[in-house]
């Protein structure tokens, strides 16, 4: 026995387990799991987007009504922090439109 207080065998156990399950594959997804991970992760970034606008917009207000504890700075990143993640999902849209429609005119 160690007088660190480490046991060897269960460390070298602990090695093996982990050595083993590195080594085996995981499952394939179905495409229906990939496809609710991929709804589920499109509605993350929608909402994510609704938040960043519903924050810079409470931040304008509150600008706007005077509150001492915001800054134009503040105010102002937070505009274009909404802007550019809009125009970001806007850009996401476009291709999935578009990727849409080719799978749509493909010959069978």
């Amino acid at each position: 026995m160690s007088t660190n207080g480490i046991n060897p065998d269960a460390l070298l156990a602990q090695m093996r387990a982990m050595a083993a399950a590195a080594q085996s594959k995981p499952a394939a997804p179905t495409t229906s799991e990939v496809q609710g991970e991929f709804a589920d992760l499109l509605k993350q970034s929608i909402n994510k987007v609704n938040e960043t606008q519903q924050e810079s917009s409470r931040l304008a207000d509150a600008f706007q009504s005077g509150d001492p504890n915001v800054k134009m700075s503040e105010v102002m990143i937070a505009l274009e922090k909404s802007n550019v993640s809009f125009q970001a999902m806007l850009q996401v849209r476009n291709k999935l439109v578009s990727a849409y429609q080719e799978i749509m005119n493909m010959q069978i």
